[in-house]
C-alpha cells in the first residue's frame, strides 16, 4: 500500500523555509559581533531584513496551501498521542515562526521607514509609532528565535525518530513524493 506523501509545493516550500531559519538565526548570530568598522556591519542587517521578509512571503504561502489543499494524513503506524504532539509541534512551529518574522518586522519599521528587500521592493511600515516599538520588538525578536530554533530541533529529532527508530516513512515522504497526495 502506498502511503500518500507531500507535493513537491509543499516539500520545496519546507525545506527553503527551513533553511532560510537556519540562515536567519546564523546570520543573526553573526551580525550581533560586528563592529562599526567591519564590512559587513550595514550589509549583514539589509541583508537578514530583506531575507526575513522574502521567508515572511514563503511562510505565507505555505500557510496558504496547508489551509486551502488537501490533507495528507498522518500515517497508520503513528500512534494517537503522536499525532496530538505532532499536530501541536506544527502549529507551535507556525506561529513562533510567524512571531518571530513580525517582530523582525516590527524592528525594522518602528521609525516608520519601510524595509527594502534587496532593493526589489519595500514593505511599507503598517505599524509604527509605538512607544519603545523597536526595543520590545527586539527583545521578543531574539527569544522567539531561540525558541523557533529550539522547536525546529526538536522536530528534526522526532523526524530522525521515526526514520532510524521506528522505520517509518515519516521523514522520506517529506523528501521525494511517492503518491499525489496535495
Amino acid at each position: 500500500m502506498s502511503v500518500p506523501s507531500f507535493s513537491w509545493l509543499r516539500i520545496v516550500l519546507h525545506w527553503l523555509i527551513a533553511i532560510g531559519i537556519l540562515s536567519l538565526f546564523l546570520l543573526g548570530e553573526w551580525m550581533e559581533d560586528l563592529d562599526y568598522y567591519h564590512a559587513w556591519y550595514l550589509r549583514a542587517p539589509e541583508w537578514h531584513r530583506s531575507l526575513g521578509m522574502l521567508l515572511l512571503a514563503l511562510v505565507t504561502l505555505r500557510l496558504g496551501w496547508r489551509l486551502i489543499g488537501p490533507k495528507v494524513p498522518p500515517l497508520p503506524s503513528h500512534r494517537p498521542w503522536e499525532q496530538v504532539l505532532g499536530r501541536l509541534m506544527h502549529a507551535l512551529l507556525d506561529v513562533v515562526t510567524l512571531l518571530v518574522l513580525v517582530s523582525g518586522y516590527l524592528i525594522s519599521t518602528a521609525g516608520g521607514t519601510a524595509v527594502p528587500v534587496f532593493d526589489w521592493f519595500e514593505v511599507p511600515a503598517l505599524f509604527n509609532g509605538i512607544e519603545r516599538q523597536e526595543s520590545i520588538a527586539g527583545e521578543w525578536h531574539e527569544w522567539l528565535a531561540i525558541a523557533l530554533l529550539v522547536l525546529a530541533s526538536l522536530h528534526a529529532l522526532a523526524a530522525l525518530k521515526h526514520h532510524f527508530i521506528d522505520r517509518d516513512s515519516t521523514l522520506r515522504r517529506m523528501y521525494w513524493p511517492h503518491s499525489r497526495a496535495d
